[in-house]
Parts: structure tokens; C-alpha cells; sequence
């Protein structure tokens, strides 16, 4: 071994030794935590790590010994002097964010997954939350290498770092950015349609349509275009629980209030080929939390408290999604309409409820579009890096103190505009949601992770292990290639006043 190896390596030690003396959570952890400078955090943005050139690796090096590549890392980690306390969140702050992006407003169609699907909607409401719970993790898994000394260190920072690790930067960042995107773009527009629906479902006497209804909705979302600290998008998150717990308990009380009534011979049991890819898209589009993971994980104040995270927040989207969606279908049958509290009896329970779910939606939307606006800022509007190189085609969206440039706000105001336009412009709102579902659903939340782990991880895996990742693989495939063939059949029938199934067999 030469004189420079030696000096690698004993650096690599005392580093390490550093990082087992800077506190009790690190050494429970097992991180270590390398200095960096003030402008690599600048550099480290929200989901796109595409700043950062000097995080990316070329191979794994989950085997190696070679202490000279760990060298070249630049770890960009916020755990550091001044950050802590103000940046971070706790593991029931991040799991806010996750049941807001899995419990969110979709709940209130999942019943109509039930008309569409049967009990084969309910199995997938349970078997797609597991899914979706492994993939998290996994991805999560994706960030990390382990380094000669046996410590897991985060190389990446996001979906799309690892996407590039995999495919190179030209095209897996590319793709993967694109799809998250078009991901988080889609479920902000379909807040703004279901709030306008709800709203126009609430006052059918009101001379307003549903368009005057979709842009009075938009007005109180400009303030999200002002949003720039994820801990206060998590309180965001919050509140949003709060609210989804209180609307789904007013519904469930009136639903066992009518259990004498309950509709239990119109279940389904068979598959029907016509609507049950509609009602998989939906339920796999309303796990869709990948998106946001590697952002969560590494804003965790304790990073060793994120699988447990993940299982509560999962287990207990699957339990309440498959109780809400079997009673609210036993109630009304084949009646229940895409938004259940259109089927509520009278019009002022009726305006209660969805006023209150009109508030949920609200404060459902700041996530999406608070991840979404990162992505673009990211990809975007980096401008130059400190030693003047440019980074992307755009200057950086904020000033010298940190702060959101005026025509960088502007912006984000169109952004938000931008979705109530096409929300005026898409009215199917579950159809819609299963189609995307079957789209960038199944690739983000089902496919490409499985992928990226098997590629990443493939030597310190255990068989069954590479056996599920297969598995589930095929399944999204499947899924996505049914789902959206079959969604985009039945958005055509929709959109000319059909039924979904062209061939109804109830009434």
C-alpha cells in the first residue's frame, strides 16, 4: 500500500472518528456527516440534486475499498452549525406529509373504486399500499452507499440523482424529472377541479358554473406561490389532516346510520375488464408519495425513525381507505357518485361537508405544488455556480439574501394559474385520475424504483428481495399498460356523455 493510500485512508478514519463525537444521534445513526461549505447548501435544493455534480457516482461502490473515490464526495448534508433547529422536521412532521399525499382528498372517490371494481378495488387498496411502502424505502436505500468503514453515506439527493447514477444525466434525469412533474402538476389541477366541483355540487341554484367556481378556488392558492420552507408546508400538512379526519368521521357516522339499508348483494366479486383498470389507476395514483421520500428522509431530524414512518403512515392509509370505501359503497350502491358527498341527502349537510372538504383541498394543494416549483427551480433556474459556471439555462431564482426574485414570484403565480386553466379545461375528475395513475403512477411508484434498486443493490441483496423488486416490476407494467389503455377509453366515452363500460351491467 503507497504513502497516498495510507493518507486516504487515515483521513477517511478520522473523519468518521469526528462525526462519532458530534453527537448521540449520529452514532446511533450511523451517518457521517462531512463538512461542507456554505455554498454547497445553497446549491441543495428541494428533489433535483442536478447542482451537485460532485454527489454522483458512476458505479456502485457499495464493494469497494478504495477510500480514493469516497474522497471525492462533497456530501451536502443540512445537519450542520445553525441548520438544525430550523430546518429540520420530526418523523410525525414528515409522516404529515406522507397522509396528506396518501390519505389526501382522493378518499372521497374511493368508493367509487368499489362500483368500479368490487372487492378486487378493496384487495388493491391493501396490496398497493405495501407495494408502495416497500418502494419507498427502497428508494430511500437508492441514496446510500456504504463506505469502507462500514457507514452508510448519502451520495444522492433525490429521485432524479438516482436516475442519472442509473441512466446517465442526459436522459434518466431528464425522464424521471419529467415525470414527477407532470406527477405533481396533474394532482395540483385535480384539487382545483374537485374544489370547484364540490363547491358547484354544494350551490346547484347559484347562477356561477363550474369554471367561475374552478377560479374563485384559485384565488386563496396564490398565497402558495410565497412558500418557500417545507416546515411550514408540513404544519400545511397538518391541518390538512386534522380536517380529513373530521370530514371522513361525519361521513362514516351518517353512513352506520344507514347500515339497516346497507347494499351488501351489490359487491362485486368478478372482474370487470372495463372499469377495474380505472379503479387501480385511482388507487395507485393516491399512493403516489415516491415524489417527495428522498426530501422527507433527509429533513428528518432522526433519519433511523423513517421506516417506521413509512409503516404507519401505510398501514393506516390501507385500513381507513379499505373501512371508508366498503361503507360508503354499502350505503349507496350502484348510486355512489365520483365525489360520495355528492350523494349526501340533504343540501345543507351536503354544503357542510364539502365546505369543509373544499378547506382540505386547499390546504392539500401547497405539497404538490410546493414540490413541483422546486423541480422546476432546480432544473431551471440554477443560473451560475460559484466559480461562475452556468448550471442551467435560466439565473437562479433568488437574490443574494436568499430571498424569491420578483419575476421569479411572478412565476409562481402563473404556475398556480396555470393549473386552474386546465382544470377548467378537464372536468372528468376520477377518470382523469386513473389515467394518470396508470401512467407516471405505476412508473414512479411501482417500476422505476424496483429498477433502480435492483441495479444500485444488487450485490448485497438477498434473493427474495430481487424475487419481490421482479415482481412488482411486472405488476406496474401491467397495471400501467391495462390502466391507461382502458382509462383512455373510457375519458373518450366521458368526454361524448357515456358511461365508462359500454357494456352496463347494473343499474
Amino acid at each position: 500500500m503507497g504513502l497516498h493510500d495510507c493518507m486516504r485512508r487515515i483521513s477517511c478514519g478520522v473523519k468518521a472518528l469526528v462525526s462519532r463525537t458530534s453527537g448521540d444521534n449520529d452514532e446511533k445513526v450511523q451517518f457521517v456527516n462531512f463538512p461542507h461549505s456554505e455554498s454547497d447548501r445553497e446549491l441543495h435544493v428541494l428533489h433535483n440534486g442536478s447542482a451537485q455534480p460532485d454527489m454522483r457516482t458512476t458505479t456502485s461502490r457499495s464493494t469497494s475499498g478504495d477510500a480514493d473515490d469516497w474522497d471525492r464526495f462533497r456530501f451536502v448534508d443540512e445537519v450542520s452549525q445553525g441548520h438544525v433547529g430550523r430546518e429540520k422536521i420530526s418523523e410525525w412532521q414528515a409522516g404529515w406529509n406522507v397522509t396528506n399525499a396518501i390519505q389526501g382528498m382522493f378518499i372521497v372517490c374511493f368508493p367509487y373504486a368499489v362500483v368500479q371494481g368490487g372487492y378486487w378495488s378493496l384487495l388493491a387498496m391493501v396490496l398497493v399500499a405495501y407495494i408502495c411502502c416497500h418502494t419507498g424505502k427502497i428508494l430511500v436505500e437508492c441514496l446510500y452507499e456504504t463506505n469502507p468503514m462500514g457507514r452508510l453515506i448519502r451520495v444522492r439527493a433525490s429521485y432524479v440523482d438516482i436516475a442519472e447514477h442509473v441512466w446517465g444525466r442526459r436522459y434518466g434525469g431528464r425522464l424521471v424529472n419529467l415525470a414527477q412533474i407532470i406527477e405533481l402538476l396533474m394532482t395540483c389541477i385535480l384539487y382545483v377541479l374537485l374544489c370547484g366541483d364540490l363547491i358547484k355540487g354544494s350551490f346547484p341554484d347559484s347562477p356561477l358554473d363550474l369554471t367561475s367556481w374552478i377560479m374563485v378556488s384559485t384565488v386563496p392558492l396564490l398565497a402558495c406561490a410565497f412558500l418557500t420552507s417545507l416546515r411550514r408546508v408540513s404544519w400545511l400538512s397538518f391541518w390538512c389532516t386534522m380536517a380529513h379526519m373530521l370530514i371522513n368521521a361525519i361521513i362514516l357516522i351518517y353512513c352506520f346510520t344507514r347500515a339497516e339499508h346497507w347494499h351488501w348483494r351489490e359487491v362485486k366479486l368478478r372482474v370487470d375488464i372495463w372499469t377495474l383498470p380505472i379503479a387501480l389507476g385511482i388507487i395507485v395514483f393516491s399512493y403516489t408519495s415516491q415524489i417527495f421520500l428522498p426530501t422527507l428522509e433527509g429533513n428528518l431530524l432522526d433519519r433511523n425513525k423513517f421506516s417506521c414512518m413509512m409503516h404507519w403512515t401505510h398501514l393506516a392509509a390501507a385500513v381507513f381507505k379499505a373501512l371508508f370505501s366498503y361503507i360508503g359503497f354499502l350505503t349507496w350502491g350502484f348510486r355512489t357518485t365520483e365525489v360520495i358527498t355528492n350523494n349526501l341527502p340533504t343540501q345543507s349537510f351536503k354544503i357542510v361537508v364539502n365546505l369543509i372538504l373544499v378547506t382540505k383541498a386547499l390546504l392539500s394543494y401547497p405539497l404538490p405544488f410546493f414540490a413541483a416549483v422546486e423541480l422546476l427551480q432546480t432544473s431551471l433556474f440554477q443560473g451560475k455556480s460559484p466559480e461562475g459556471a452556468r448550471i442551467t439555462l435560466f439565473p437562479s431564482c433568488l437574490d443574494s439574501n436568499g430571498g424569491l426574485k420578483v419575476w421569479s414570484l411572478a412565476l409562481r403565480l402563473c404556475l398556480v394559474l396555470f393549473t386552474m386553466v386546465l382544470a377548467i379545461f378537464i372536468p372528468h375528475f376520477a377518470i382523469l385520475m386513473g389515467l394518470i395513475g396508470s401512467f407516471t403512477g405505476t412508473m414512479l411508484s411501482f417500476v422505476w424504483p424496483c429498477y433502480f434498486h435492483l441495479r444500485i443493490k444488487w450485490y448485497t441483496m438477498s434473493w427474495y428481495v430481487k424475487v419481490l423488486d421482479v415482481s412488482i416490476i411486472l405488476l406496474g407494467l401491467l397495471f400501467g399498460s391495462i390502466g391507461m389503455y382502458y382509462s383512455a377509453h373510457a375519458l373518450s366515452r366521458a368526454f361524448k356523455g357515456l358511461p365508462p363500460d359500454p357494456i352496463p351491467s347494473h343499474g
